[in-house]
């Protein structure tokens, strides 16, 4: 049977790393954690995406190469199950939206070479919220350089989860994927809507026998 690789995704602020260490913690899982604070050029980008994109989604795209392949030398290869608070896909959906076209077609291709032998994951978590929960969640969170974002980009970076979600089902029936609104339910805070969570995961590894 296989291993279950789960990934956590959605909208900056809406709780990814939160619930992925509550995942990891209740199944005994092994928790990836993206790489954020440590790109050298967010503020740059925060400041003039035009200008700092390229270099912002290449830096990106290259630390999280390397985590998968880490994972699954480590982990995945040896039947250790992996929770992981972002899947790869999501450098198309911020390159996409902050390349200009010509750029993106050469991203793409690097996306493609380097995820084309990565480990997949077998469940998608897909956590969104309106924009005031959004905007509120990422003030409190405090990150100096997120402080920079815009509302206007954030309400377009959430439209573009939810297409790129839609197009993503559609291109792979054979991967569950959880949604879970962050308007309606609070894991961090609640502990009736943590457990509703985890036994929703809990009963789709079961479903599709994913060896735990």
């Amino acid at each position: 049977m296989p291993v279950p690789f789960i990934t956590v995704e959605g909208p900056i602020g809406v709780g990814k790393t939160s619930l992925s260490k509550a995942i990891a913690d209740h199944n005994q899982f092994k928790l990836l954690k993206e790489i954020v604070d440590e790109n050298p050029f967010l503020n740059k980008f925060y400041e003039d995406i035009e200008e700092w994109s390229f270099q912002t989604e290449m830096f990106f795209l290259c630390n999280r190469y390397k985590q998968l392949s880490d994972i699954q030398k480590k982990f995945i290869s040896n039947r250790e199950s992996v929770v992981a608070d972002y899947h790869i896909f999501k450098n198309l959906i911020f390159a996409k939206r902050t390349l200009p076209p010509e750029e993106y077609a050469k991203y793409e291709e690097i996306y493609k070479i380097l995820t084309a032998d990565m480990p997949k994951p077998n469940m998608v978590i897909y956590l969104h919220a309106s924009l005031d929960t959004l905007m509120k969640r990422i003030k409190l969170r405090g990150r100096e350089f997120e402080q920079l974002i815009s509302a206007d980009y954030m309400e377009q970076l959430a439209a573009d989860y939810h297409e790129f979600i839609e197009h993503f089902e559609r291109m792979h029936p054979e991967i569950p994927v959880l949604r879970f609104n962050g308007d309606e339910i609070d894991f961090v805070q609640n502990k009736a809507d943590l457990q509703l969570i985890l036994s929703k995961v809990d009963d789709t590894l079961q479903q599709r026998s994913l060896s735990i």
